[in-house]
């Protein structure tokens, strides 16, 4: 199988080029310019971080991003979609007051904040990619509209997918609250009746008559139930919630097909940074301690290469002792000497170690068995 580049430099910086500089020089080596922006509108899907959340990454990385594709003729703007957790960015305009809170303002990054699926997160483009878990993603339809597509990720751990990475920036992200409820469960919501008033806001929106309203409280028909979301978005007490029932091979695998129907038939290009880097994902509305030291910034025109590269080179890195994943080494190596187990060989995998029961690998695995790109790579270092 031929090997796809990836293009990675370190943090270290010198008195003639500062790392936004260096990140420009790393996107211009990687290839960047062999895109033809030229009057394109240019979609820079990027993680706006939970209003609390410090780990996101800095505005000023997406304003290089821009101005690069200003600087070739295109026409840029951020996007993510929202959330189908309850949260600071669960609507567009939640969404983009907490944008503009971290710093993605248009004055900062040189250009406009889109949110993908629109205002409650219903606005959606139904992709078929007549995939081995998903026939038809719904993917926010500001994304599938541009012309070009770019990841900008930050690259951190995650409790459900093991890490955060271009796949899940890129399939998860661009799902519409539907898309990603679909991802995460077998696509039809419940209700907990305990927070819900009877105000019949559910009923109204669905076309199939699937709330039904007894005693003052609604349940959900999955026999119905077509899974689009919107009764999610109209709930004005966040009454309605997805329910997690498949297992995380299938959100892998899911969220793989996700990523194919986003990337596919037009020009796309990748950007991780490695830095903060997180036990959770930035959804969270706080960041812990960094479970490791910060790496580097990568860039390839192939996501699943970027990301087994972000891994390895992630687990080349030494833990840092007072977070999560030096806890847990801690603790495994008690247990290992309790039970004389000699070397206390934990695998060097630093995702697994922090969150035991995610399975990473089925993601790579699964994005490389669909052809979106593979896992053997070139790491070609500037």
């Amino acid at each position: 199988m031929q090997q796809s580049k990836v293009y990675f430099t370190t943090f270290k910086t010198t008195g003639s080029e500062n790392l936004l500089q260096k990140l420009h020089r790393l996107m211009k080596t990687t290839g960047f310019e062999e895109i033809d922006f030229k009057d394109k509108f240019t979609a820079i899907k990027i993680h706006f971080g939970e209003y609390g959340n410090l780990a996101f990454l800095r505005p000023n990385y997406a304003k290089v991003v821009a101005d690069y594709v200003k600087e070739l003729g295109g026409k840029p703007f951020l996007t993510d979609c929202n959330t189908l957790y309850v949260g600071s960015r669960k609507n567009a305009i939640d969404h983009l007051d907490t944008a503009y809170v971290n710093g993605f303002s248009p004055f900062q990054t040189g250009c406009h904040v889109i949110i993908a699926d629109g205002l409650k997160g219903t606005s959606e483009t139904l992709v078929p990619i007549h995939g081995e878990y998903v026939k038809e993603a719904k993917i926010g339809q500001t994304i599938m509209d541009a012309d070009v597509f770019i990841s900008l990720t930050h690259f951190k751990g995650h409790e459900m997918a093991g890490f955060g990475g271009a796949l899940k920036n890129i399939g998860m992200g661009s799902g519409s609250r539907a898309g990603k409820m679909e991802q995460h469960c077998d696509g039809k919501p419940t209700v907990n009746e305990k927070d819900c008033v009877g105000c019949h806001s559910c009923y109204k929106i669905c076309a199939h008559e699937a709330p039904v309203i007894t005693n003052g409280k609604a349940t959900i028909d999955h026999n119905k139930c077509v899974g689009c979301g919107r009764c999610l978005a109209v709930c004005p007490k966040d009454a309605i919630a997805a329910s997690f029932s498949d297992s995380i091979k299938i959100l892998n695998y899911k969220m793989a097909e996700y990523s194919l129907a986003v990337c596919k038939d037009r020009p796309c290009f990748h950007i991780s940074l490695i830095c903060d880097v997180s036990p959770n994902c930035d959804c969270h509305a706080e960041n812990d301690i960094p479970i490791i030291p910060d790496v580097g910034m990568l860039a390839s025109f192939d996501p699943v290469a970027l990301d087994k590269a972000c891994v390895d080179l992630c687990n080349q890195m030494p833990p840092v002792g007072e977070s999560v994943l030096g806890e847990h080494i801690k603790d495994y190596t008690k247990s290992c000497e309790h039970h004389g187990d000699g070397e206390h060989n934990h695998n060097h995998d630093h995702f697994s170690m922090t969150h035991p029961d995610t399975e990473w690998e089925s993601c790579i695995e699964h994005a490389v068995k669909i052809g979106l790109g593979t896992d053997q790579y070139e790491l070609i270092r500037i």
